[in-house]
């Protein structure tokens, strides 16, 4: 897969998560806890939706979207790490909820050109795990920070997450339909993060749920933590 291939990727998941945010930006003041756990399930519903759109000739290969797509479901580190830059871009507001699930991807492009590239590398699973403890442990904090700082932060572990897909790209069998799927599924757990961080946004112990999801990311990333040391 060439590196044009995985920008246009790339932009087309920073578009799916910058009009989902536009949407949910909408319900300020509307949202109910049945209204977000719909928005959820309409988003990985519209994920299945879509697999006619990338899957040409699926049925004769493996590897291809379905996997994709599933890859980050799959792995429960990544998609903790991506729900939890949802969830802190929905806890920051204006701008960072847009930019933040435009901003991963992005560097998520360039990090998976990095690792079909093979160039040399510091521990992937290391900085994995720490994107999942750290980022966790930004959103239980309700840590505030800058555009540019929390900028940097989530694209610095954007490339390991793309370094790691990158490399396991050359050994699909349909590495186009692969790496769509992956996008388009992360883009859906940035948006079900962005969905659940609406509770901060309501009355009563309601608005503490994202904090407390936070703290249960962090704690995970504690496990991947010493799992990636070991």
């Amino acid at each position: 897969m060439t590196a044009p291939n995985l920008s246009v990727h790339a932009r087309r998941e920073g578009s799916l998560a910058t009009g989902a945010s536009e949407l949910l930006k909408r319900w300020r003041g509307e949202a109910t806890p049945i209204m977000i756990s719909r928005a959820c399930a309409a988003a990985f519903l519209a994920g299945f939706a879509a697999q006619p759109a990338f899957a040409h000739g699926e049925s004769s290969v493996t590897g291809g979207f379905l996997s994709g797509f599933a890859h980050p479901l799959n792995g429960l580190d990544h998609l903790l790490a991506m729900v939890a830059v949802g969830l802190w871009g929905a806890f920051l507001g204006r701008p960072l909820i847009h930019v933040l699930p435009v901003v991963f991807p992005t560097v998520m492009a360039v990090g998976g050109i990095i690792g079909m590239a093979g160039v040399e590398f510091p521990p992937v699973e290391l900085g994995i795990a720490l994107s999942v403890l750290l980022l966790g442990g930004l959103v239980a904090a309700a840590q505030k920070l800058p555009v540019w700082s929390a900028s940097l932060v989530v694209a610095i572990f954007a490339v390991f997450h793309g370094f790691a897909h990158g490399q396991e790209l050359p050994l699909t069998a349909d590495p186009v339909g692969y790496s769509a799927g992956f996008v388009i599924s992360t883009g859906l757990l940035h948006v079900a993060g962005i969905a659940l961080g609406l509770f901060t946004r309501m009355q009563g112990p309601w608005r503490f749920v994202p904090r407390g999801l936070g703290a249960l990311i962090g704690l995970a990333g504690i496990y991947f933590l010493f799992g990636a040391l070991s």
